[in-house]
């Protein structure tokens, strides 16, 4: 078996938006995930490839605004999280916390890990030191939040999800450069033992618990 599956990704949408593509070097089956805008960029990641399906991390709209068209030109199935949505994903599968999904010969595990949003999830392909973690994390802090019990659940799944991921994971974020979880492991550890104030929710940085 090939050492690895593909991950390739595009900035795509105005913010902008990572979209990627998972492609299994041996049977050249593929998964798209996170269609945010720009179908003809996207159609790009799966050039020389069979797609079978959509994965959402979670449903805000700039992970999302392609996801019609994108179904319509693949006809595919879409999966998601059945948790809180921001935009109704119309799911043709719902994931599940643990299950095991393949692409080609490959593995990729979901985590759930809600406090972004309730629906959000990570891919962590099984075998291998890479997660897609959508916007659940990323190299500055955690995922913006928009109420104190959202916040609060974003310590639980740091907690919970995140640190028990050895010190090589590589983090592929919904936004901005992959990083190092390693690299972030006693900032995110530090905000952990001193978090903003229990009424909290927002933007946060790992600085916040020095």
């Amino acid at each position: 078996m090939p050492e690895a599956l593909l991950l390739k990704t595009a900035e795509v949408g105005p913010w902008p938006m990572n979209a990627y593509a998972l492609i299994c070097p041996d049977t050249r089956q593929s998964v798209l995930i996170d269609p945010g805008d720009d179908p003809d960029a996207l159609l790009a990641l799966l050039t020389d490839s069979t797609p079978v399906a959509i994965w959402l991390t979670h449903t805000h709209p700039d992970h999302i605004g392609a996801l019609a068209a994108m179904r319509q030109q693949l006809g595919v199935p879409v999966l998601a999280h059945p948790g809180e949505h921001y935009e109704d994903p119309h799911a043709d599968a719902w994931l599940r916390d643990g299950e095991v999904l393949t692409v080609g010969a490959y593995r990729v595990r979901v985590h759930h890990a809600p406090g972004h949003i309730g629906d959000q999830v990570c891919f962590a392909l099984q075998g291998d030191h890479r997660v897609i973690v959508g916007d659940t994390l990323f190299e500055g802090g955690p995922g913006k939040t928009w109420s104190a019990e959202g916040f609060q659940t974003t310590l639980q799944t740091l907690r919970r999800v995140v640190l028990p991921w050895p010190d090589e994971t590589v983090c592929y974020p919904g936004h901005g450069a992959s990083f190092v979880l390693g690299d972030i492991r006693p900032a995110v550890e530090a905000f952990l033992r001193h978090p903003p104030p229990p009424d909290f929710f927002g933007d946060a940085t790992w600085e916040m618990g020095e």
